[in-house]
C-alpha cells in the first residue's frame, strides 16, 4: 500500500515568524550572515563558509563567469551551468579565478610591432586600458613596456602607428619583483600613484599585474568571498552523465565547488558520481548533491559522501515538474523535514552536512524563514535572473523592460544530461519553460536591500546569526485570510507605489 503523510505540504507562504525578545545588542549592524557551504565534523571549522547564504541556480539563464564574479564580490557563489561543453564551462571557471587575484594574469597583450588599431581593437574585445608589450605578445613574454589611454590620442595618430613608437618604455616602468607580497605591491602603487604594478621575474618576463582598482574595490566590497590566493570562489555544476570528462577540466580550472545538477537526487547515478569524485580526488574536490525533498532522501546522499545536499522539487518559477509529472512537495515542509534529518545525522555521526533549499522564494522574507526553518544557504534562480549581470537578453515587453529566463528543463535549454532515467539524448517532455522576469538592476544594490530585510528580520526574531535563528525562531502557519491581511488591504494604492517585494 503506498505511503500517505499524515499532513499537507506547505509553501514559505504559509508562514510568519513571530518576534522574540530583542537585546541592546541586537541590531542589524551586529548580524552575522557567515554559513558553511560543505559539511565539516562536529568541533571543527568548515574548510569552505559563504559569507552571505546565497547562491545562483545552475542556469543558462543565471550563472555565468560575470554573474559569478558580481556575486563572489559580495560573499556569495554561483554554481556556472554545465549545460554546455566542457571546455567552455572550465573556460568560465578559469575567466572567474583570473578576474581578480590580487595578482593577475595579464589578458590585454601586445607585441612592439602591433600598430594603434590593434590596440583599439584589443580594448574593445576586453574592456581594459592598461595592456603590457611583450617580446613576443604573450601573457608572460620579456616585458618592453605598457600601453595605456595616456599614451596615444586617437584623433592625432595614424591607426597604423606601431606599438612601440608610443608605449611607455621598460625603462620609465615602476616595476616589482615576483616574490613581492599583495601589501608591499599595494604600497608601491600608492607610493607612485600607479593605476598598475607590473611584476616581473629574474629574466624581465612578465608574471603578474597588481591593480589599484582591486584595492579600492576591496574596501567597498568587505564580504567578497576569496580563496587562499584571494582569487574569486566560484562553483560549477556537473552532471551524472560525462563527470569523468567534466570534473577534471573543471578541476584543473580551478573550480572551489561543484554541485550536481539533477530533477531528482534520490538515485544511484548521483551516488556512482560522488564515489568516482572521492576514488580520483578524495576530500580535496567538494561536491553537492540533490534535489531531494524528505529525510530519506538526505541520508542517502549524506551517506554517499555529498558535501551538502539541495533541497527542492517543483518549487521553481520556471518549473512545471509537478503539473507534468506529479512530482515535488511544498518547499517550506521538505525543509523543514530534510532539516531535522541533518541534524539527526550530525547527533549520530558527529558530521554537519549544510542544506540548501532551492526553489519556491517568492519575497525576500522568505529567504529568512528558509534559513529559520534549517536551511544553511538558498539558491536563486530567478531572483539572480532579474539582475544586470545575469546572462540574458534585456528586452522591452509592454513598455517594461523584462529580462529573459528559461528553466534547464525547457526545450530552449535542451539539457538532457539533468535527467537521470536514461533513454535517448533528448527531452521526451518538458519540465519548465521559457519565460521573462522584470529587470531590476545591478546585483550589488539588489542583495543588499534583501540582506538588509533578513538581518533586520533577524534581529526581530533576537538573533545575531543563522545557527542562533534557527535555534530561536518561532514559525507559525497561517490561515488564507490572514495572508490577505498581512498586505496592503481596504485602502486605494496611490500611482508608484513602490513595490517592496522582489
Amino acid at each position: 500500500m503506498a505511503y500517505y503523510y499524515d499532513e499537507p505540504s506547505h509553501t514559505f507562504s504559509e508562514y510568519l515568524l513571530v518576534p522574540g525578545y530583542s537585546g541592546p545588542d541586537c541590531i542589524p549592524g551586529n548580524v552575522s550572515l557567515k554559513t558553511p557551504l560543505v559539511k565539516f565534523k562536529k568541533g571543527e571549522e568548515p574548510s569552505l563558509s559563504l559569507n552571505i547564504p546565497l547562491v545562483s541556480a545552475v542556469m543558462q539563464a543565471v550563472s555565468d563567469d560575470k554573474m559569478a564574479v558580481a556575486l563572489a564580490k559580495e560573499g556569495g557563489v554561483s554554481f556556472i551551468y554545465g549545460s554546455q561543453s566542457v571546455e567552455d564551462q572550465a573556460e568560465m571557471v578559469r575567466k572567474v579565478k583570473a578576474y581578480k587575484a590580487g595578482f593577475v594574469t595579464s589578458d590585454s597583450n601586445l607585441s612592439p610591432d602591433n600598430t594603434l588599431e590593434d590596440v583599439l581593437a584589443l580594448k574593445e574585445k576586453t574592456g581594459h586600458s592598461t595592456m603590457a608589450v611583450t617580446e613576443d605578445g604573450s601573457a608572460n613574454g620579456k616585458l618592453l613596456g605598457i600601453v595605456t589611454g595616456r599614451d596615444y590620442r586617437v584623433s592625432r595618430m595614424d591607426k597604423e602607428e606601431k606599438v612601440s613608437s608610443f608605449m611607455t618604455p621598460f625603462e620609465k616602468l615602476v616595476v616589482a619583483h615576483k616574490d613581492v607580497t599583495l601589501k608591499e605591491a599595494n604600497d608601491i602603487i600608492w607610493d607612485n600613484k600607479l593605476n598598475a604594478l607590473p611584476i616581473v621575474d629574474d629574466q624581465q618576463n612578465l608574471v603578474y599585474f597588481v591593480f589599484r582598482k582591486d584595492y579600492e574595490t576591496r574596501k567597498t566590497h568587505p564580504d567578497e568571498l576569496l580563496d587562499e590566493q584571494k582569487r574569486y570562489v566560484v562553483g560549477a555544476g556537473i552532471n551524472t552523465r560525462d563527470f569523468a570528462t567534466r570534473v577534471p577540466a573543471l578541476v584543473e580550472a580551478g573550480v572551489d565547488i561543484l554541485c550536481i545538477d539533477s530533477s531528482e537526487g534520490y538515485t544511484e547515478w548521483q551516488k556512482i558520481t560522488i564515489e568516482w569524485i572521492r576514488e580520483h580526488y578524495g576530500d580535496k574536490v567538494k561536491v553537492g548533491a540533490g534535489n531531494v525533498v524528505d529525510g530519506e532522501g538526505f541520508r542517502f546522499l549524506a551517506e554517499a559522501g555529498a558535501d551538502f545536499v539541495k533541497i527542492g522539487i517543483g518549487g521553481g518559477s520556471i518549473c512545471i515538474t509537478r503539473e507534468t509529472k506529479g512530482i515535488g512537495r511544498g518547499q517550506a515542509t521538505a525543509t523543514i523535514e530534510v532539516a531535522k534529518e541533518r541534524d539527526k545525522y550530525f547527533e549520530e555521526t558527529g558530521i554537519y552536512v549544510p542544506i540548501c533549499s532551492d526553489g519556491g522564494i517568492v519575497y525576500d522574507y522568505h529567504m529568512t524563514l528558509a534559513l529559520a526553518m534549517g536551511s544553511d544557504f538558498i539558491m536563486l534562480g530567478r531572483y539572480f535572473s532579474r539582475f544586470d549581470e545575469s546572462p540574458t537578453n534585456k528586452v522591452m515587453v509592454n513598455g517594461q523592460y523584462m529580462k529573459e529566463y528559461w528553466g534547464e528543463g525547457s526545450a530552449r535549454a535542451r539539457n538532457w544530461q539533468r535527467y537521470d532515467l536514461g533513454g535517448d539524448k533528448k527531452l521526451s517532455f518538458v519540465e519548465g519553460v521559457d519565460s521573462y522576469v522584470p529587470y531590476a538592476g545591478p546585483l550589488k544594490d539588489n542583495v543588499a536591500l534583501s540582506l538588509s530585510k533578513m538581518k533586520h528580520t533577524m534581529c526581530n526574531c533576537g538573533a545575531l546569526t543563522i545557527k542562533e535563528l534557527q535555534e530561536k525562531a518561532k514559525i507559525t502557519l497561517v490561515s488564507s485570510t490572514s495572508i490577505v491581511e498581512g498586505g496592503a488591504h481596504d485602502v486605494v494604492l496611490k500611482e508608484n507605489t513602490p513595490n517592496q517585494n522582489q
